[in-house]
This record gives structure tokens, C-alpha cells and sequence, in this order.
């Protein structure tokens, strides 16, 4: 897909459970597939990290309104192995979670960047 940042809010926005930039191997696009049906999310890492940027580039309020949703310190530290471009299995390993809780975090972090509309239960 385009790497535009509108590109990628739309598509998560409409219920994309991955996403992934033009230039990957039809290896990468094979792999990526039976992940998302396997229910994991699926992010390139240049656009995780792009997120995160974006995110942690965002001024902060002198005062923070209590509607703000904010990333918890373990939502931070599953962005930040996102962006790093590990899949759910290595960030369960390296965080000491189960897979079932980091994939909760996954979606718990889109929707609340406001990435995605709706969240669709893993299978």
C-alpha cells in the first residue's frame, strides 16, 4: 500500500487488520496474510515507527482533559517492539505476555489513536 499517512488512517479506519507498504517480497505479503487470519495485527515496521514518532511528537497539555485516551506504559512498550518490527509471538517472549494479551494491546493501541473503528475479535 501507499506509505501516505492518510492511506494508512483510512485503512485501519475501515477495519484493516494489517497493512503493509508496496515494495515487500510476495514472501512478506504470503507471510503477512496467514498472520492476520491467524488474528494477529500487522503493521511494516517504517510505519509503526512512523506511529510512535508521530505519537511521542505530539505536544502535551498543560492540563490533561480526562476524555484523552493515553497509551499505557505497556501499550508503549508493545508499540515500541512493534515498531522494531517483531511479531506477537517475539513481544509476548520478550515482555513475558501471552500472545492473546499483547494482540489486546494491539488493538487497544489502535483504537485509541483513533486508528481504527471497530475492533474484531481474534480467532
Amino acid at each position: 500500500m501507499s506509505d501516505e499517512q492518510d492511506d494508512l488512517y483510512g485503512a485501519v479506519k475501515a477495519g484493516a487488520n494489517g497493512y503493509l507498504l508496496k515494495e515487500v517480497s510476495i514472501e512478506e505479503v504470503a507471510d503477512a496474510v496467514r498472520k492476520v487470519y491467524a488474528g494477529e495485527s500487522l503493521l511494516s515496521a517504517p510505519l509503526a515507527s512512523r506511529l510512535l514518532a508521530e505519537f511521542s511528537a505530539q505536544p502535551k497539555p498543560l492540563e490533561e482533559p480526562s476524555t484523552s485516551p493515553r497509551l499505557t506504559e505497556r501499550e508503549v512498550a508493545v508499540l515500541k517492539q512493534v515498531a522494531l518490527g517483531h511479531d506477537n509471538a517475539a513481544i509476548a517472549a520478550q515482555l513475558g505476555l501471552s500472545e492473546s494479551t499483547v494482540r489486546n494491546h494491539v488493538a487497544n493501541i489502535l483504537t485509541k489513536l483513533q486508528l481504527r473503528s471497530q475492533i474484531e475479535p481474534a480467532t
